[in-house]
């Protein structure tokens, strides 16, 4: 197994972890990040985009002119597809765009995912990251002393102090381990992981 340092929001070295090699020591399947990115991406379209079909359209209620004697085409409604102001013919309507991909591929992505990091030695563990009261300066000045320009931050459980903290910094997001994805992973620079969270990814990785 691999070891890693743990430090303290002081950056100074406090302890040595070691790290499952199933999980951030893998082989990286590009494939497999793909599909998961591309299906995160997906799920997250709206999906919102409509038009009005003739019938859906207001008015039109009266028969433009006299079906005969005028020289003109019959009409029977000023909404028709063929007029200004009329319905859409085959226009687009509400869809969902999400869908789903096997769990063992998502489990590959993440550990790919996780194992990409530790490869371009862009991840960091902290013991802890103790903060008394909300304090966006406080948070600053930890992530400019590691030199974090965009960091994924991810703790074991619910911290509402750290959440405040670091949420009106820009590039800086922050989860809990249970809701760690291949997105957020690969679209921050660093990675940066509370001592605890790691068993966690861990056991829910290799479970």
């Amino acid at each position: 197994m691999a070891v890693a340092d743990v430090f303290d929001i002081e950056k100074k070295k406090v302890a040595e972890v070691e790290l499952n090699d199933a999980v951030f020591g893998a082989e990286i399947n590009e494939a497999t990040i793909y599909e998961v990115v591309k299906m995160q991406l997906a799920s997250r379209r709206s999906g919102t985009s409509a038009t009005k079909a003739r019938g859906e359209v207001s008015g039109g209620g009266k028969k433009p002119w006299r079906q005969k004697g005028t020289g003109r085409a019959r009409a029977g409604t000023s909404r028709s597809p063929i007029w200004r102001g009329g319905g859409i013919v085959f226009g687009p309507q509400p869809r969902d765009y999400s869908y789903s991909v096997p769990k063992k591929v998502r489990k590959n992505a993440m550990i790919s995912a996780l194992s990409l990091k530790v490869k371009e030695q862009k991840m960091t563990i902290l013991r802890d990251f103790p903060m008394e009261k909300i304090s966006t300066k406080a948070f600053q000045k930890v992530v400019d002393l590691f030199g974090l320009k965009k960091a994924l931050f991810v703790i074991d459980g619910d911290n509402v102090v750290l959440m405040k903290s670091s949420r009106n910094i820009k590039n800086v997001k922050m989860i809990r381990s249970e809701g760690i994805n291949v997105y957020d992973v690969l679209k921050h620079d660093h990675l940066v992981l509370l001592e605890p969270s790691v068993k966690k990814i861990e056991g829910a990785l290799l479970a």
